[in-house]
């Protein structure tokens, strides 16, 4: 069985729940002062709900019966991520019991079903909250309990972090992961996906293959230090600067846990808890310091195509320290082939397929006004103009679906040969480079980031957005 057999097939298993099963908490380390002012009248601790899996019997009746004679609606997340990892099926039974009891709700051990009611309700998240998170996932991986440890300052909702079934870099990136030359890669096939890049002269491909598999990268191309992150879940890769407006580097990981199915980074310097897509810390030290990172250019297309445009590249050597079956669409088979999502979201919007891809913009000075436009529209207009505020881009489409974003000013195109020939409306030809277009002219206008997504994905972080379909 393959490390990675699946995230679903991973929480199903006896691996992680016996992890739960050997650990014994200690008292006082998972309260603070704060904390048990807030509780001190009921007597009853975040360490209570974390002995419902860990505590002597006599020490799980006493538990149960704390929560049950002082029931509020901010014990139920608590008790849902209990269950979830609970392997006592009387203790779940009995504790499922009070929960439907106590809620007037029916949901079984459906639990994206208990999350899609929760998320629809208003409560104040009990303050023992992020402590009872660390003491409880702490027990899967150490690593975890810095994540939640005393953070109750958050820009996101709490009982929406949700574990993904893996430790910490457990789904490990590829930290200046070895390339090799176009000539060298036998392994792939033209038909392949891959994630293509140039930065100063600089071009390499990232196969999907491969990337499925870790989820991650962190390189430095060209001058600049780069991390890409794909989130298998969402369908979506986004390449960033790895330094901030500050000069700041910030080495990335995968933290295990997820907000709307899309997985959360963290930063090893801090472990601030980072939201993916908005490419900018959510839970931790950093979310005041005002840090978003700058999105760069990247495009999704195949190796056959990539090639052929940069017959110098190189590409992602298959021989990454790591033993994984790296053929095309083995990883997350399953989860590709139906429209139906592995960790539900609060809200899903029936315009497109949940699985259907966009390409997904979002401009710096434009962050208010988000833009979905549909993968099959594009592919139907492959030379598309459009403007945010005024702001004029076009969209160039090739014939694998690839799609790039430039700015447009004051042209318009009227022709592409969907490969590097573009006619303008006043007959003037221009050349298609991948960081910008050049009229014969010398007129120049540079590439605009963007990146593909599934819907569900962007619709979760972004549901003001426009779509175009």
């Amino acid at each position: 069985m393959s490390f990675l057999f699946s995230i679903q097939n991973l929480i199903k298993s006896q691996t992680a729940r016996l992890l739960l099963s050997i650990v014994t908490v200690t008292t006082s380390v998972f309260l603070t002062v704060s904390e048990i002012s807030a509780i001190q009248d009921k007597g009853l601790k975040s360490k209570d709900f974390v002995y419902l899996i860990t505590g002597k019997q006599n020490e799980r009746q006493k538990a149960y019966k704390l929560i049950e004679d002082n029931w509020e609606m901010s014990f139920v997340p608590m008790i849902l991520e209990v269950i979830y990892l609970n392997r006592d099926a009387l203790l779940n039974k009995k504790l499922m019991g009070l929960l439907e009891n106590k809620t007037s709700q029916n949901h079984g051990y459906d639990f994206n079903n208990w999350y899609k009611w929760l998320w629809g309700i208003q409560y104040e998240s009990n303050p023992m909250y992020p402590n009872f998170k660390a003491a409880l996932y702490s027990l899967i991986d150490p690593k975890f309990e810095s994540y939640f440890r005393d953070r109750t300052n958050s820009t996101i909702r709490l009982d929406e972090v949700r574990w993904g079934g893996v430790i910490q870099d457990g789904i490990p990136p590829l930290r200046s992961p070895k390339m090799i030359e176009a000539k060298d890669s036998d392994y792939l096939s033209d038909n392949n996906v891959v994630f293509g890049i140039e930065i100063d002269g600089d071009v390499r491909a990232y196969p999907k293959r491969i990337l499925a598999w870790h989820e991650m990268f962190i390189d430095t191309v060209g001058d600049q230090h780069v991390t890409g992150v794909y989130c298998t879940l969402c369908g979506s890769m986004i390449l960033y600067k790895s330094k901030d407006k500050d000069g700041v580097v910030h080495e990335l990981g995968t933290s295990g846990f997820l907000y709307r199915s899309n997985k959360l980074m963290y930063d090893k310097s801090t472990q601030s808890l980072w939201n993916t897509i908005w490419g900018k810390p959510v839970l931790g030290p950093l979310i005041d310091k005002n840090i978003e990172l700058e999105r760069l250019s990247i495009v999704t297309t195949t190796w056959g195509e990539w090639r052929r445009r940069h017959p110098q590249t190189k590409v992602l050597s298959i021989n990454t320290g790591y033993t994984r079956d790296y053929s095309e669409g083995a990883a997350y088979r399953e989860y590709f082939a139906t429209d139906e999502l592995m960790f539900n979201v609060p809200v899903l919007d029936s315009r497109l397929k949940n699985k259907d891809e966009v390409l997904g913009l979002i401009f710096t000075q434009y962050l208010d006004k988000p833009l979905a436009i549909s993968a099959r529209y594009l592919i139907n207009h492959p030379v598309y103009h459009d403007e945010i505020d005024g702001f004029r881009f076009i969209v160039f489409t090739d014939k694998t679906g690839a799609n790039r974003v430039y700015e447009a000013k004051d042209e318009s195109f009227v022709k592409w040969d969907q490969n590097n020939s573009i006619i303008d409306n006043k007959g003037i030809k221009w050349q298609l480079e991948e960081n910008y277009i050049e009229s014969d002219n010398g007129q120049i206008l540079y590439r605009l980031p963007s990146h593909r997504a599934f819907w569900f994905g962007w619709y979760s972080a972004y549901s003001h957005t426009r779509l175009v379909k």
